[in-house]
């Protein structure tokens, strides 16, 4: 205890003045080489935000006096590439998308962009890989609701379906049959519809159902329920349902229809290369005609 209360009286600098269970905290200085680089950082700091965008303001942010921009360096970037890749989106937009395959960099150029574009507007409602959602048709099957030939994906990819930014979409629409059906007939239409696709269903309800399916339904449907690609009209006897097959889905679908669209993309402003590499990529998944 003597030696330790030498020590403190002997200590240049003293203590803090904090103390806890007899231990002291020497006040001792910064180290020099750590003061001189705090201070050099400050230095530093000072000339960033001078030299580049910093201060976040009402419209923007100070501009910095070297001109600096994220946004430009960006830009220049996909500039390189757009000219880099030029030669062959060219290439691509000459050639007919049936005989792409015959050449295989372009083939595999148009896979790539295909992917690219793919990854970024279509997969939030295709979903990875084609696999479809809800309401959003899968891309890896034999179904296709208006032709899955690689001149029908891109002419629905160009133009799109039932949407109003496109003269030359294609176009159809089911009525809400429960605007003038009873709800008596709209369960022997959703009985009739599911003995068709293989389902357990009332007999006695089907069998009303079927005039009605007749009267109402063929026209798009056809008569036996296999559907109408030039129209947009689903199967109804493969099992395969954009938005489920069960009684409860059925009742809604017949109920107060469906209306679903997919935007135009040449309208959106998406360049023809892009349109049909996209198309491409999406008819090789492994589904289509």
């Amino acid at each position: 205890m003597a030696a330790n209360k030498h020590d403190k009286e002997d200590h240049e600098y003293g203590t803090t003045g904090h103390e806890w269970d007899g231990i002291q905290e020497w006040n001792n200085p910064l180290p020099r080489w750590w003061l001189w680089s705090f201070y050099l950082c400050i230095i530093w700091g000072i000339g960033y935000v001078i030299a580049y965008p910093a201060w976040p303001l009402i419209n923007g942010a100070t501009p910095g006096l070297l001109g600096y921009s994220t946004r430009a360096e960006v830009a220049e970037e996909i500039e390189r590439f757009d000219v880099a890749n030029a030669p062959m989106e060219a290439l691509l937009n000459e050639t007919p998308l049936a005989d792409v395959e015959q050449n295989p960099e372009l083939n595999d150029f148009a896979k790539n962009a295909g992917q690219a574009v793919y990854n970024t507007w279509c997969v939030q409602c295709h979903q990875a890989g084609g696999a479809g959602a809800k309401g959003y048709p899968v891309l890896v099957d034999n179904d296709w609701l208006w032709g899955g030939t690689i001149d029908d994906i891109y002419l629905t990819v160009n133009h799109g379906i039932r949407t109003e930014d496109d003269m030359d979409t294609r176009y159809s629409q089911m009525p809400a049959y429960g605007d003038f059906m009873s709800d008596e007939e709209i369960s022997s239409l959703v009985a009739y519809v599911q003995t068709i696709s293989g389902q357990d269903a009332d007999t006695t309800l089907a069998e009303t159902g079927s005039q009605l399916f007749y009267d109402n339904c063929a026209a798009c449907h056809g008569d036996a329920g296999t559907g109408d690609i030039f129209q947009g009209a689903p199967d109804l006897t493969d099992r395969i349902w954009l938005f489920g097959g069960d009684e409860a889905a059925l009742t809604e679908t017949i109920t107060n229809a469906r209306f679903g669209v997919m935007p135009s993309w040449s309208a959106r402003g998406m360049s023809e290369a892009d349109i049909r590499a996209v198309s491409l990529y999406v008819h090789q998944l492994g589904g289509g005609e």
